[in-house]
């Protein structure tokens, strides 16, 4: 059985280097994963690509839903060219109309940006009314990739969906489970045929004090664990054995 590549989100410079050093094969970079993750800045996607780990960032402006306007969708465009020049390999998209349906016309204009790019459809499709719709046309659209839990809070929850969601992609649509999972949850999706898995391999941050009281912190900050990353690695290893 071929290996499962393991993608990891990161939001901050520590999470990258606990990420790369517990051995993440990829890494989804962002800002602000407490929101679900948000375009990185610039310095972090030229950090991103001076340690040489594949690191693709999410290309979203802002917290909310996925139905954008003209000018957030030219910042969105900026910001493609922002991490092809910064020399990053791929980039990860999503836009709705207000139904939830995937806007293809805003996909178009973004992966045509991206051309040239390696291209993942994010969680944007967990929210659209028909989840293999969605795949066929993701497919159509040229998408190498989809982000999703199978449209429940958390992938070991919709692993059902998923089953449905790897048949309608077919060899050149990789189905990537995301959402809630860990060494705990993993079992519950093995039967799936993975190709690729995507997790945060987090642990709380400390919080209190002066930051809290002022709104500086929310709470309930976390940060990746390379310890976290590399059991999650040495489960997967033992699937393919």
């Amino acid at each position: 059985m071929a290996k499962i590549l393991l993608e990891v989100c990161v939001d901050d410079p520590v999470g990258l280097t606990e990420a790369v050093a517990g051995g993440a094969d990829r890494i989804e970079l962002c800002a602000a994963l407490g929101l679900g993750g948000l375009t990185p800045t610039l310095g972090l996607m030229q950090l991103a690509a001076q340690s040489g780990a594949l690191c693709y960032p999410i290309i979203r402006p802002r917290s909310g839903d996925f139905t954008y306007t003209v000018a957030e969708v030219e910042v969105m465009c900026a910001d493609i060219r922002a991490a092809r020049q910064a020399g990053l390999k791929g980039v990860v998209l999503g836009a709705s109309h207000r139904d939830g349906r995937l806007n293809e016309a805003v996909l178009r204009v973004l992966l045509d940006e991206a051309a040239g790019l390696d291209t993942t459809l994010h969680r944007c499709i967990d929210l659209t009314p028909n989840k293999l719709e969605a795949v066929a046309t993701a497919k159509a659209l040229g998408f190498r990739r989809i982000l999703t839990s199978g449209g429940a809070l958390t992938a070991d929850n919709g692993t059902e969906t998923l089953k449905a969601m790897m048949q309608i992609a077919g060899h050149d649509l990789i189905i990537m489970p995301g959402s809630g999972i860990s060494v705990e949850t993993l079992p519950k999706l093995s039967h799936l045929g993975l190709r690729e898995l995507h997790a945060s391999c987090s642990s709380p941050l400390p919080s209190g004090g002066e930051a809290l009281a002022f709104g500086f912190q929310s709470g309930s900050e976390k940060r990746t664990d390379r310890a976290k990353v590399a059991a999650l690695k040495a489960v997967l290893a033992a699937l393919t054995r």
